[in-house]
């Protein structure tokens, strides 16, 4: 095998020639400044805010506006390297273009395949948050469905096994038809969003987009009510003490709040249906990111000021302090809120592994049939069929809490070889066209190693416990200090090469900061994770290094 070629690289002008589907059929370009904000806005502010949030806030305390921030950051230095990517490389396929251009083509599969957890397999999760609410909406309107259809079947067996009558899940298994001796047990409402969502989809990017901005306004105008309301309620008790269990109480629902974060770089697949992508796409992130950040912060302080952070540890935290404050009146408008906000994400996430995938065939990494634009609707329609499929069968066999830690640690993945992807491209000069993106050039040379040595200082002083993290933690306190060790040998050399070579400062901070997240997911992420990334490497091995557009025509490409 020629190990070379497993770093070939598209050029930037090789990426845009390939826009064009297999069918000589292009997008429709219709989306502006506001419209590409609005759907990273509608990506950001879903299960996060209204799920995930809960569990964060149970485990850090008030002190959890630490990690919103220290997320924020991350994904802004992220963002701004996605930035520079859409600058350049303005085409479909986010992280997997940018890795093709930067690393090569076996990276960019890595990246390719790593996205599909991050927008598939984390729809998943959304869908069944969503389920959730709007079988609460149903509830509150006097409808109801018979438990069997709005619980997943895992969920409803172990609650069978655990024995405890009169919970949903046991009144599931035990109420529940049956076919051959198996009960019949999915989750309706996650499957029928799901086909609804593909449907839109499926139609087109105009019909998306209209449908997209509604649901947004619609649900900042109720976190607005939620934020005013809950103001009144307000205990400044409740944010005492600030850190109940540390740091690395903080650092344990790494995995709810980045899940919250995860979106913006969704707005990158939509490339090929800008007005001008190389001035919208990098606004629109950067603006939607700040706005969310925003967000996350306010209704994390509503939520731990309302009532005490040990009472978060819930699956819908805005519906449960209201409930828990006696104001009947508000579970029906989170309830109706949340809908809004889930249905947005699943949206844009449904938006863009298709056309991640459109990428990907078109460079021969999968076969032609996923580069297929539909002649009316002009989308990636059979790429749009599948992912409706990769997304509602497994609903009918998993549950939530398994595909949350997995699509954290995939997304994360994918951040830190897009800012590392960064540091390999050629700098640039100021260009001349303002309305271009350009990301700064800082030189890091004086500045990572002393932030390095500050940042373990303080660490060090303050809670001596961030040392331990969830890795590895069963294994004794030696292995569980293996993440924050490798991560301070990984800040180390990042200071050597950034005084030797005179790096970039943002996408170093973009790397150190994506890592650092990293060392906060536990060792069954990585297990799970590792398998996944197995079962990629052998389909790029028996199919993909084959068939690639760059294999059979050598000279195209640049070593």
């Amino acid at each position: 095998m020629n190990l070379q070629a497993l770093f070939r690289k598209k050029t930037a002008g090789d990426a845009a020639e390939s826009q064009e589907g297999a069918q000589g059929h292009t997008l429709h370009r219709v989306l502006r400044v506001r419209d590409l904000t609005f759907f990273g806005i509608a990506a950001i502010i879903g299960a996060g805010s209204f799920s995930s949030m809960g569990q964060a806030c149970f485990s850090g305390g008030p002190g959890v506006i630490l990690l919103f921030i220290i997320c924020g950051i991350a994904c802004g230095f992220t963002a701004m390297c996605y930035a520079e990517f859409a600058s350049r490389v303005p085409v479909s396929g986010s992280a997997y273009t940018y890795a093709y251009v930067s690393f090569g083509e076996l990276f960019a599969w890595i990246i390719g395949w790593a996205l599909l957890m991050e927008y598939s397999i984390g729809n998943i999760y959304v869908a069944f948050s969503w389920s959730g609410y709007f079988t609460n909406l149903l509830d509150g309107t006097g409808l109801h469905l018979p438990e069997w259809l709005t619980i997943n079947f895992r969920a409803a067996h172990a609650a069978f096994l655990e024995g405890k009558p009169g919970t949903e899940g046991f009144t599931a298994w035990t109420s529940a038809p049956r076919i051959l001796g198996m009960p019949l047990i999915f989750d309706l409402p996650a499957v029928f969003i799901n086909i609804v969502i593909t449907w839109l989809v499926y139609r087109g990017v105009h019909e998306s987009r209209n449908v997209s901005n509604l649901m947004v306004v619609l649900k900042l105008l109720i976190i607005l009510l939620i934020v005013i309301v809950g103001v009144f309620y307000l205990d400044t008790a409740n944010w005492t003490p600030f850190l109940p269990n540390k740091f690395s109480g903080v650092m344990a629902g790494v995995s709810a709040v980045f899940f919250a974060y995860i979106g913006f770089d969704a707005v990158s697949t939509l490339a090929e249906e800008s007005k001008n992508p190389r001035h919208d796409l990098p606004r629109g992130m950067m603006y939607s990111l700040v706005i969310c950040t925003v967000i996350y912060i306010v209704l994390s302080l509503i939520l731990t000021g309302m009532v005490s952070y040990s009472q978060l540890g819930v699956s819908d935290p805005l519906a449960e302090v209201f409930k828990i404050k006696g104001v009947k009146w508000m579970l029906f408008i989170v309830s109706a809120a949340a809908v809004l906000a889930m249905t947005s994400v699943i949206l844009v996430f449904q938006m863009g592994q298709p056309r991640i995938w459109m990428s990907m065939s078109r460079d021969g990494l999968l076969p032609s049939r996923f580069s297929s634009l539909h002649p009316r609707y002009k989308t990636p329609g059979f790429a749009t069929i599948i992912t409706g499929l990769v997304v509602g069968i497994p609903i009918f066999f998993t549950d939530e809490n398994f595909v949350l830690d997995f699509t954290s640690i995939g997304t994360l993945f994918a951040f830190v070889l897009v800012c590392g992807g960064v540091l390999m491209l050629p700098r640039r000069e100021k260009n001349k066209n303002k309305r271009e993106f350009l990301l700064p050039y800082i030189n890091s040379r004086w500045i990572i190693m002393p932030l390095t040595i500050s940042a373990f200082c303080l660490l060090w002083i303050y809670d001596r416990s961030f040392i331990t993290s969830p890795f590895f933690i069963t294994a004794g306190t030696a292995a569980s200090n293996i993440p924050m060790l490798v991560f301070f040998a990984l800040c180390i050399t990042m200071a050597l090469a950034s005084f030797i070579k005179k790096l970039s400062l943002i996408p170093v901070c973009g790397v150190l900061s994506c890592c650092y997240l990293l060392t906060g997911m536990a060792a069954s992420n990585w297990i799970w994770f590792f398998i996944w990334f197995a079962i990629g490497l052998v389909i790029y091995f028996t199919y993909s290094m084959k068939k690639s557009v760059l294999a059979k025509n050598a000279g195209s490409f640049k070593e």
